[in-house]
């Protein structure tokens, strides 16, 4: 057989495994896989550093379908390669990640071939893609971590990171703002490991491109500081390596290579057209389809012999060379620098170095005491000393967020200086989002910062990294209607509810300086998903612990704090961040009034809800309901633990702009608040 009827035969197999499991599951996009199949089969075939016998070897070449819903397209990928399926404790099984089976599954309950890629479910799939930009957005931060990868760990004679990302994405992925930030970060950055391979076949589900979307979008790439590649025709593997090569000459910027494609190739009635970009063909199309691809058409999931071996022989026995090669260059390296290796082990696995802990803040009581931003800034340095591959930055607010790492050796990450450990995002909340998204799946503890009221503009990115179930680290500052004279616009209201009704997503608020401290430990040790760390802009009492219960009691999300005598409180006091101050001013009233109060600090909602049903009720005993929470948020969800008969203290409208002081007195967040709620609800 010839190398171009080979070659044919593959990228054909691609397609129609594709079309057929678009086609038994009747739901689908078939056409970008039809389309877009001589682009990945030559990627693959001839260029990808990957062995599918060790698909999380860390010197890997990265792909991501940023445009997921050609998922197919990867699947039938990761099926003719022979990618094997990785266990939870990292073993390579001998099963296939996606067998024939799983195929026939596809879009199907319980499948490992979901309508759009899931990385935590498909061995192979880097990232989880679907909503349009992210995994662009994602591949910047593969990128990113690769350069800081080399540039911490490399050693003369030991070039233990080189690898490179290739990212996938259509006109929806380009039309997306989060790509347009990711774009310009990485042009920024110089990213010369980073290629996208732009799919322009001028069609969008609504119709032809045309009709929203007439951009120049080489020369936008061009202003970004890419370099620019076209390839007139999908179909040509000749014009497709050439694209490759120009890629791998790059050295000193990204590459954007444009592949001019159409939907559904092969198809006589849907080619070009947005029919068939998210619907089955139909079983007669289908058969046009395959008549004209030469295949037998009433062949189903059909194989050819010889394409399993082809990819075994080009992509299989390169990738295989070049790991077998790294583990040996791994064994002398960690003979010369065990203890990088031994960092190199502990990321891959998400461990955390040992001493990761040590010397953390412990702040003295302090009546005027501190805003929860800067005790977080006093932590997380320390935290990033011992933990030397947590990396971050902010959204240009390094110093209000107080996420500036200040440590000698900790070093910017600039273009062409990629060892340091603050990343300057810019004001690009969503990208950083993503791109922190892609650091942490590289093995990196990325963390993103800004002011609380803009995680709405990275929400998109935070619901992925609970759905990936990533460790990734939100940081956020300004946390309430503390933020004074700035006014609603930057005053969060709704966002801790919303956050809290996120699956998978661990949210913090901590009440003092002692408890940041106990919240980044729990966010650390969270290693199976997000957190999100939220903290104040306005100082609050560093409250006296041989008073109060310890800070440690963070660790159970919700603890009780001060406790009336005997343990048999009349009503329950109910505070996170800074109104926990409040809760305890007015605990001190009502005692010396006689009346038996108790506080709950509650910093976080999904670490309470973990504890056992006797922790919960010592903690809020069912038979006290006079109950009082306050928070300067949404009053929502709080009726869970206020009870029917409880009060609730919070916002039921945005902010306002005004000095700290008048704002706490018109919308009542005070002590004497707390204490007429609570004699209230005592009929006293």
């Amino acid at each position: 057989m010839s190398q171009q009827t080979i070659d044919q035969l593959c990228i054909n197999t691609i397609r129609t495994l594709s079309i057929d499991a678009v086609q038994q599951a009747n739901s689908g996009h078939p056409g970008a896989p039809m389309g877009l199949a001589p682009v990945v089969y030559s990627l693959w075939q001839s260029f990808l550093h990957y062995d599918p016998t060790d698909p999380l070897w860390p010197n890997r070449d990265r792909f991501v379908l940023s445009a997921g819903h050609a998922s197919m397209l990867l699947y039938s990928t990761l099926h003719l390669a022979g990618v094997r399926a990785v266990n939870a404790k990292g073993e390579v099984q001998k099963e296939l990640s996606v067998s024939l089976d799983e195929i026939k599954r596809f879009r199907q309950l319980g499948s490992r071939t979901p309508g759009h890629p899931e990385s935590h479910l498909t061995t192979g799939v880097e990232t989880t893609t679907g909503p349009l930009g992210q995994g662009v957005g994602n591949s910047v931060g593969m990128a990113i971590a690769g350069k800081w990868l080399a540039a911490n760990f490399n050693r003369p004679g030991f070039a233990l990171f080189d690898y490179r990302v290739y990212a996938v994405c259509g006109d929806g992925d380009i039309m997306e703002g989060v790509a347009g930030e990711a774009a310009s970060l990485a042009g920024h950055l110089k990213l010369s490991n980073l290629c996208w391979i732009y799919d322009n076949n001028r069609v969008t589900l609504d119709g032809p491109a045309s009709w929203s979307f007439s951009e120049d979008v080489m020369t936008r790439f061009v202003g970004y500081g890419w370099n620019v590649t076209r390839v007139a025709d999908a179909n040509s593997l000749l014009e497709l390596s050439r694209g490759y090569e120009t890629f791998l000459k790059t050295t000193d910027r990204p590459t954007l290579l444009v592949v001019d494609s159409h939907i559904g190739y092969g198809s006589p009635h849907k080619q070009d057209s947005y029919e068939a970009h998210g619907e089955p063909l139909g079983e007669a199309e289908i058969k046009l389809v395959k008549q004209n691809y030469g295949w037998p058409e009433d062949a189903k999931f059909f194989v050819p012999d010889g394409v399993y071996k082809h990819f075994q022989e080009h992509l299989g026995a390169r990738g295989a060379n070049a790991r077998g090669k790294w583990a040996k260059l791994i064994a002398d390296y960690a003979k010369q620098f065990p203890d990088l290796a031994g960092h190199l082990n502990k990321m891959q696995r998400r461990e955390l170095p040992a001493g990761w802990d040590k010397n953390l803040p412990v702040f003295p009581p302090d009546v005027k005491g501190m805003a929860t931003r800067e005790s977080s800034g006093k932590v997380l340095n320390v935290l990033a000393q011992n933990i030397p591959w947590l990396v971050g930055g902010s959204a240009d607010l390094a110093k209000s967020n107080k996420t500036n790492l200040l440590f000698e050796g900790a070093g910017e990450f600039f273009p062409d200086e990629f060892a340091g450990r603050n990343v300057h995002f810019g004001v690009r909340e969503h990208g950083m989002g993503a791109a922190v998204n892609g650091m942490t799946l590289s093995g990196l503890r990325g963390f993103a910062a800004t002011f609380f009221n803009f995680s709405d503009y990275m929400r998109a990115s935070m619901r992925l990294a609970a759905l990936m179930e990533i460790p990734a680290l939100f940081i956020f500052t300004h946390d309430s209607i503390g933020v004074g004279e700035d006014g609603p616009t930057h005053q969060p209201i709704e966002q801790l509810a919303s956050l809290r009704a996120m699956p998978n997503m661990l949210v913090l608020r901590p009440g003092d300086a002692n408890e940041v401290t106990e919240a980044y430990k729990a966010a650390l040790q969270h290693t199976h998903g997000p957190s999100t760390l939220v903290f104040s802009r306005q100082a609050m009492p560093t409250l006296d612990r041989t008073k109060y219960a310890p800070a440690s009691g963070v660790a159970k999300g919700g603890y009780v704090l001060a406790d009336a005598d005997g343990g048999k409180p009349e009503v329950i006091l109910i505070g996170t961040g800074t109104e926990l101050q409040w809760c305890v001013g007015a605990y001190e009233k009502l005692q010396a009034e006689g009346i038996k109060a108790r506080v709950v600090s509650l910093p976080s909602w999904e670490l309470f809800e973990k504890q056992d049903a006797a922790y919960k009720e010592s903690v809020l005993p069912s038979s006290v309901t006079a109950r009082v929470s306050i928070e300067m948020a949404s009053v929502f969800g709080w009726d869970r633990y206020t009870g029917p008969k409880g009060k609730i203290i919070g916002m039921r409208s945005f902010g306002a702009s005004a000095p700290l002081k008048d704002l706490l007195k018109l919308f009542g967040f005070d002590v004497d608040t707390v204490v007429a709620a609570a004699k209230q609800l005592l009929g006293k």
